[in-house]
């Protein structure tokens, strides 16, 4: 069996909502997507930024990074990390989608979600986090954070917004210890063949009920592997967690 070659995508736009430009924000002296760039970098050869802006294009440029630019329709950054994969002429066996804006992932976190593609039957693969107990259960019910039920062969069942699995014989204060939760880290993995695929299907119920595409995949019977990880991540989703990262770097530096 031949070995399989991995190839990175960073999906990064410069419009958001709640945090316009993210992806050129400054921390520590170096701007949030050259440091995803980077972190990447350590565990892959073939890395790509995959955007619809000049200004992102050009900054990934000036630090001599590989970067696609895209059409500006895209609904997803899977449908964006196709486009890029294609106007690159890549031809990776393995589409890695990576956040970009996720500036401090770990490259074990791109291991653990390559090493799903050791089993052949694998179509896709994302990463899930056992959930600490100690956090509690507002961080349990946080909608922003998909909770994940897998089978005995580590394929997702379902992603829900809601707490899954629901403990029937327990008030829900009891919940936690007697069950096991997971949660979703936000990076996927294609075969090249099956993310073609993926880009033709409509949006499905489930999708559109929870606003979570991967919920897509499922309802139409792809199977998705999960990788577990336990490294922490810091996601920049506001200027309050900019700032955070920034706190963070300075710590790594003291």
């Amino acid at each position: 069996m031949n070995k399989l070659t991995f190839a990175g995508f960073i999906p990064a736009r410069y419009a958001s909502t709640r945090f316009p430009g993210k992806p050129l924000a400054d921390i520590g002296g170096m701007t949030m997507i050259e440091r995803v760039y980077r972190q990447v970098s350590k565990a892959l050869e073939e890395v790509y930024v995959a955007t619809d802006d000049e200004r992102i294009f050009s900054a990934v440029k000036e630090f001599g990074g590989r970067v696609i630019m895209t059409g500006t329709h895209h609904r997803s950054g899977t449908d964006r990390c196709y486009e890029a994969y294609c106007n690159a002429g890549c031809r990776a066996d393995v589409v890695i989608n990576i956040q970009g804006d996720e500036p401090f992932v770990d490259p074990s976190q791109i291991e653990a979600v390559k090493d799903c593609f050791d089993t052949p039957e694998t179509q896709i693969a994302t990463l899930v986090r056992p959930f600490d107990p100690a956090r509690g259960f507002e961080a349990l019910f946080d909608k922003n954070t998909p909770k994940v039920v897998m089978d005995n062969n580590m394929n997702a069942m379902y992603f829900s917004r809601s707490v899954i699995p629901y403990v029937r014989n327990y008030e829900w204060k009891e919940w936690l210890d007697h069950a096991d939760y997971f949660t979703h880290i936000g990076m996927y993995a294609y075969r090249a063949d099956v993310l073609k695929e993926l880009t033709m299907l409509p949006q499905s119920s489930l999708e559109i009920a929870e606003s979570l595409e991967q919920l897509r995949w499922l309802q139409n019977g792809y199977k998705i592997k999960c990788g577990v990880s336990t490294c922490p991540t810091i996601g920049i989703d506001t200027p309050e967690d900019l700032e955070q990262a920034r706190q963070y770097v300075k710590t790594l530096n003291d």
